[in-house]
């Protein structure tokens, strides 16, 4: 199931539209950087890797629709839809390292404006292909974690749907799955925006994974039972010494695990890390509108009084010391992770 793809024959992107989910699957057609950008803040297409593809994906539409232009304003029609896509949603590093990643071929002397064009296209459609890759990778290293017969509680939608295809915790889980592995899930509904209780609620239907839905606040309660013996989730940004930056109430859901000695597992490909930022604390956290929170009702009636001032976080920081293992394409990385991500890197650099 391929959550975004590149259509050869139209040059047009064509993406799942996850705000429809579980109601009906849906498609939409993108066809420039603002549609883009648009998909992207409406949540439309979410998910960390995903979105390192979707801008990629956007950048190529809009190098293609400025082939007529001349150099000059050919790379400025560029580089705008660039900073619209990398502004579309901030915490996310893959976005902005999908868009740099397009952008930076602006700069081979090499190559004319035609040319340019064409290898923009041919690298984000690559870019796509490698996703799944990547994923795949993942989902073996991680599946290694999983016993037979382990509960799982998940957070958010790390499947097919975050990414190109597979994704990534639940890519993880789904492998494990596929490979005989007995195993039951708990999907917290993951508040505000219920990614959780639709989305992965949902991709488990078509996997047939075994699971059952809690809220989020469950979490704590079946971990101190005894009930869980693994926590899996993704991020949209792990800093430099292991912090994890993932939709919020990840870090809720870490504490709880920690206290009760379960283990802890992030995954993420080697594109969500940031080396140039030390910390979690020092990572801008994207605030949404309240809408999301106060926008539910219950018995047909709006469950918060009119007027009400809301904070809406969609991302919070998971320090380092909660985490056991962090699973990556290169591999699975143990503390201290100051020390040891440096050879990931150096390993996913020099081809290793």
């Amino acid at each position: 199931m391929r959550t975004i793809e590149w259509l050869t024959e139209t040059n047009e992107v064509q993406l799942i539209d996850q705000r429809q989910i579980p109601g009906c699957l849906e498609y939409l057609r993108i066809h420039n950087a603002s549609e883009m950008a648009d998909a992207i803040r409406s949540m439309a297409i979410r998910g960390a890797p995903a979105l390192g593809v979707a801008g990629a994906f956007g950048v190529a539409l809009e190098a293609l629709a400025g082939r007529n232009l001349d150099e000059t304003e050919f790379i400025l029609k560029v580089n705008n839809a660039a900073q619209l896509l990398t502004a579309s949603r901030p915490t996310a590093v893959n976005l902005a390292w999908g868009v740099k990643r397009i952008t930076t071929i602006l700069d081979d002397s090499f190559l004319d404006q035609e040319q340019k064009i064409e290898k923009i296209v041919q690298t984000a459609r690559d870019m796509a292909e490698e996703d799944i890759a990547t994923n795949l990778r993942m989902a073996e290293f991680g599946a290694s974690l999983i016993d037979d017969g382990d509960t799982i509680i998940t957070h958010c939608n790390t499947g097919s749907l975050a990414a190109v295809d597979w994704g990534t915790a639940l890519g993880v889980i789904r492998y494990a799955h596929e490979h005989g592995k007995r195993i039951k899930l708990l999907v917290d509904e993951t508040r505000p925006r219920f990614q959780g209780g639709r989305l992965t609620a949902w991709e488990c239907q078509q996997y047939g994974i075994p699971f059952e839905v809690i809220t989020d606040n469950m979490s704590g309660y079946f971990l101190r039972r005894g009930e869980v013996q693994k926590v899996f989730f993704g991020a949209d940004r792990v800093t430099a010494n292991g912090d994890v930056i993932n939709k919020v109430g990840t870090y809720m859901l870490s504490l709880a695990a920690h206290t009760n000695h379960v283990p802890v597992y992030p995954v993420f490909p080697l594109s969500t890390l940031d080396v140039n930022i030390a910390s979690g604390d020092l990572v801008p956290i994207e605030e949404r509108d309240g809408e999301e929170v106060t926008g539910v009702s219950y018995a047909g009636e709006s469950v918060f009084p009119a007027g009400v001032v809301v904070r809406n976080p969609a991302f919070d920081v998971t320090p380092h010391e909660l985490i056991t293992a962090l699973v990556t394409d290169r591999g699975i990385c143990y503390p201290p992770f100051s020390h040891n991500l440096p050879q990931f890197i150096y390993n996913s650099t020099s081809g290793r």
